[in-house]
């Protein structure tokens, strides 16, 4: 039989003193999978309950603990680096997912591992930007010409650039979705628009509350890769729970969502977060978000898909079918993020260069 020990220990870290070694095994297995090993001790250090914890897993989790304050430390020294380095080029740097949950210190930074800093510009702005970034050692990845071409007539980023010295990655976004998205618009003027500059750290700017929430979502569902699918929802509740102690909050969420055209992304991330974490959500944006479901038979099968998909990736979770599911939401994603024709040549182009050999890190999208 299955047991996903993980996601029952974060609804439920106060159980977790009374297990056996062998679950604290799977669990901490489960968790380090899953990029939550450091979410859990955090979860479990603020109830008070670390120090009952059995000695293995308190070491382990205590570790985990050492490992992600040294790792924000970096992260907080890189973004220091970022903010000099474009003064002057733009109107203060928005911070997106990891890198804005901590510098605004929100609860969705506690425990989060993660492994670059991603910023939004303008989209006019993206060859100022690059070039200072370049000036300061920032380089461009993604070297062969058909991926330069991917990624800057098509997608809602620049390549990686990675730093010549600290090997350390920044994603440049120019919007939150790509160029060539088929259904969803969000109007990436508007998000940059109703920026909010980071309290005590002048020349940086994290995403509107909902507009964070309505980012997160949307990058989890319409995404192709799912490693990091857990973390991810892990945060929107955090944000949620967070945020909504604003009254005002849950309105404006729906609202804004419809505005950007994300009403199907928020549909998924409520429905994901109060199945998988009890988040509590007000009945009537749960029933105004309605209109955004999809046909029943279709709302069936993705409940299933993304049931595999959420779950830690995790050998002891496995099943005969993942790959179908997992194949399925790759495709859905590929299909939301280009017309078909466009999705064709590109996959036939990805397929050629493959069979050539080819060395290149070719784009996965």
């Amino acid at each position: 039989m299955k047991r996903n020990l993980l996601e029952r220990a974060l609804r439920a870290v106060e159980e977790l003193p009374g297990w056996n070694l062998a679950d604290w095994d799977l669990l901490l297995r489960q968790a380090d999978r899953a990029n939550l090993l450091s979410r859990l001790a955090v979860l479990l250090e603020d109830a008070g309950l670390i120090d009952s914890l059995p000695a293995g897993p308190r070491y382990r989790l205590q570790a985990a603990l050492v490992l992600c304050a040294a790792q924000n430390r970096a992260v907080e020294r890189e973004v220091e680096h970022i903010r000099v380095s474009l003064q002057g080029v733009v109107e203060g740097v928005i911070l997106l997912k990891g890198a804005a949950y901590l510098a605004a210190a929100l609860p969705a930074a506690k425990g989060r591992i993660f492994s670059d800093v991603d910023i939004l510009v303008p989209h006019a702005l993206t060859p100022a930007v690059e070039a200072a970034l370049m000036l300061n050692g920032w380089i461009s990845t993604h070297h062969h010409p058909y991926d330069q071409r991917y990624y800057r007539q098509w997608m809602h980023e620049l390549p990686p650039m990675q730093h010549m010295r600290r090997e350390t990655v920044i994603d440049v976004h120019h919007a939150i979705v790509p160029i060539t998205a088929t259904r969803l618009k969000p109007s990436a003027d508007s998000i940059i628009a109703a920026a909010r500059p980071v309290p005590g750290r002048p020349g940086l700017r994290v995403l509107a509350p909902t507009d964070m929430v309505l980012h997160s979502a949307t990058h989890l569902f319409y995404n192709e890769e799912f490693s990091h699918g857990l973390r991810d929802l892990s945060d929107m509740d955090l944000l949620l729970r967070h945020f909504s102690s604003d009254p005002a909050f849950w309105p404006e969420l729906v609202e804004r969502a419809r505005r950007l055209t994300l009403e199907r992304p928020l549909y998924y991330c409520l429905r994901h977060v109060l199945r998988v974490f009890g988040t509590p959500i007000p009945a009537e944006q749960l029933n105004d978000l309605a209109r955004a479901a999809p046909a029943p038979w279709a709302g069936r099968l993705m409940d299933e898909l993304w049931r595999v998909a959420l779950r830690p990736q995790h050998q002891s979770l496995a099943g005969r079918l993942d790959f179908l599911a997992n194949g399925l939401l790759y495709l859905r994603a590929h299909r939301e993020r280009m017309p078909l024709p466009l999705l064709i040549y590109h996959i036939l182009h990805k397929t050629f260069r493959i069979k050539q050999g080819s060395k290149s890190d070719s784009p996965t999208v």
